[in-house]
């Protein structure tokens, strides 16, 4: 379902893979976030962060899935991190199953060291 206008979806899958194991999405989207929010006028680097989590229902497709009780979802839970704008920082998706304090925790594991090192520490003391 690739648009007529983009290469054949191979050549499209085969950049997506190198540039999500080279680091290039992360990049992108630190430099998009760190213009987006100047132009805001605000600092560069986040002073604050918030963390929320989702459930989502998912397909009989083969995958990670799980089963949230308390929201009566089998599927998969997204935590994601994001500024006081909104711009997401970091996201991480688990079988729905999780508890939240441990996709939390699986969420600050990533960003550690990190420019967010210094707000997370100041947080947890």
């Amino acid at each position: 379902m690739t648009p007529h206008d983009l290469p054949p979806w191979k050549t499209v899958y085969r950049y997506f893979r190198l540039w999500r194991k080279d680091g290039t999405w992360e990049r992108l989207n630190a430099a998009l976030r760190t213009e987006l929010r100047v132009a805001e006028g605000r600092e560069p680097e986040p002073s604050a962060a918030i963390l929320d989590s989702q459930s989502v229902k998912t397909t009989e497709m083969p995958g990670v899935r799980g089963y949230d009780a308390g929201k009566k979802v089998n599927g998969r839970k997204r935590h994601i991190l994001v500024d006081t704008l909104g711009l997401i920082l970091m996201a991480v998706v688990h079988k729905a199953s999780i508890q939240d304090c441990d996709g939390a925790k699986s969420v600050l594991e990533k960003v550690k060291g990190s420019f967010l090192a210094q707000l997370l520490l100041s947080l947890l003391r």
